[in-house]
């Protein structure tokens, strides 16, 4: 969604810093990477990045220059969505389009407007990302003729499956990470016992109230579901009011419904701006003890995000139930897809640059940048915060783009946003989930 990617750059221009050829020692050196000579050719390239983030990813760009002579034309926009429709209808689409959404690239190949990527792409993904196949799935789609093929290549991926913590509390308690989700529960309840309260949660976000919510239903659904589940759940193929949607719901409730659980109450749910729930980790006495949420919410920190790196803050995967242990370590999050709108010899040489250790080593030097990639250097990470996310990812048996994100927007920007909110505000599982499905079989 927007307001994540918002909240992504927010971090990223926080912790920016400056790029340095360094980063890439010799391997963009003139033919060094193999990819041909393509002097004289320009591959244009549009992308939601501004900003400090465009300057990131140019810094990524350099290096394909430098290597193959080619010249990179990059054009970020706060309204790339709208544009690349605009673009590629009528027919002055650049060679490569970035695109947030999943949904979007799925249905401008739908139309024609993507140029597939070929099998052996798909299979260098399948084999050197982490949770290969799910990155392989999420960038194939059918055609105008319906026949389907690997169109999207992501790149920069953002990570949700965390609980954000202060281990100094932690270790004054005697409390220990856990490692699965009846450990995290049967925490939760010691904390109770101990005379405090376990979880900060705020949705509040304006017109986007509740899309924290979501997230916590998707990462549940991961976890007590296998992905074929999720995967018709985000279609409606799985009907909302399902007996297995509702069990993550009900899963949801066990936190968000336990006034006992959440600092303020559960009546505070819905009123708490979602960057202000985790400053309750850091007041003396702390007013709760874990916080879940993505990535990039160290720059909603007091400190903006100083924390982490002082080692004040840290976190954890959100863990997987050991009763569902056949799930494996299942991973919810975003990030972009690189598809390719005009072919061209040196386009194609851009995207098996993707596929180089360093495309993806220079950004993640310097900041807000992961990737699934096995292949690369952990130690090129810009702190360690970012590489033990990296390993999170790099370890991921499934990794599933945000369900809301993937559902119509009057679902996944509407009724699930809203209908969550009232459910942590009492509504029953019944009502919430029979709500959301009528909103589904209104627009079909």
């Amino acid at each position: 969604m927007s307001l994540f990617r918002s909240a992504i750059l927010a971090m990223s221009v926080a912790l920016v810093v400056p790029f340095s050829s360094a980063l890439a020692d010799d391997r963009c050196d003139a033919g060094k990477l193999g990819l041909g000579d393509f002097s004289g050719q320009t591959v244009t390239i549009a992308g939601p990045w501004e900003g400090q983030d465009e300057v990131l990813v140019n810094s990524v760009l350099d290096c394909f220059e430098e290597s193959t002579g080619a010249t990179v034309e990059y054009a970020g926009s706060g309204e790339f969505e709208q544009l690349i429709v605009t673009d590629i209808r009528s027919g002055s689409a650049p060679n490569v389009a970035t695109f947030p959404q999943p949904g979007l690239a799925a249905d401008m190949a739908a139309e024609g407007g993507l140029v597939p990527l070929g099998n052996d792409a798909a299979d260098w993904m399948k084999d050197n990302y982490g949770a290969g196949q799910s990155w392989v799935d999420l960038g194939t789609y059918a055609d105008e003729d319906g026949r389907k093929n690997f169109y999207a290549f992501a790149f920069k991926v953002d990570l949700k499956s965390l609980v954000w913590y202060k281990p100094e509390v932690f270790e004054d308690a005697g409390y220990e990470v856990p490692e699965t989700m009846e450990g995290l529960i049967a925490l939760s309840d010691q904390i109770v016992a101990d005379g405090g309260t376990p979880w900060c949660i705020g949705i509040e976000s304006g017109g986007a109230t509740g899309w924290a919510a979501t997230d916590w239903m998707e990462d549940i659904m991961l976890r007590t579901q296998t992905p074929d589940v999720y995967d018709r759940w985000v279609t409606n193929e799985l009907p909302f009011n399902s007996d297995e949607v509702k069990n993550a719901m009900d899963v949801f409730g066990q936190f968000a419904k336990n006034d006992a659980y959440v600092a303020g109450g559960t009546a505070s749910i819905a009123s708490t701006f979602f960057g202000d729930s985790p400053k309750g980790l850091f007041t003396t006495p702390p007013q709760c003890y874990m916080h879940r949420q993505a990535s990039f919410i160290p720059s909603f920190f007091p400190n903006e995000g100083e924390e982490l790196s002082s080692g004040e803050a840290d976190f954890f995967y959100f863990p997987p139930f050991a009763s569902k242990r056949a799930l494996g370590n299942p991973v919810l999050g975003a990030g972009t897809l690189w598809a390719m709108t005009k072919d061209s010899p040196a386009t194609r040489a851009l995207f098996k640059f993707l596929q180089e250790p360093v495309a993806h080593e220079i950004w993640m030097a310097q900041s807000g940048f992961l990737t699934p990639h096995k292949g690369v250097d952990p130690k090129a990470y810009a702190n360690d915060a970012l590489r033990k996310q990296g390993e999170i990812l790099t370890n991921a048996d499934t990794f599933r783009f945000d369900a809301s994100d993937l559902m119509p927007g009057p679902i996944g920007a509407g009724a699930f946003w809203t209908e969550m909110t009232a459910f942590t505000q009492g509504q029953d599982t019944d009502t919430t989930a029979d709500k959301i499905q009528a909103a589904w079989d209104a627009i079909k």
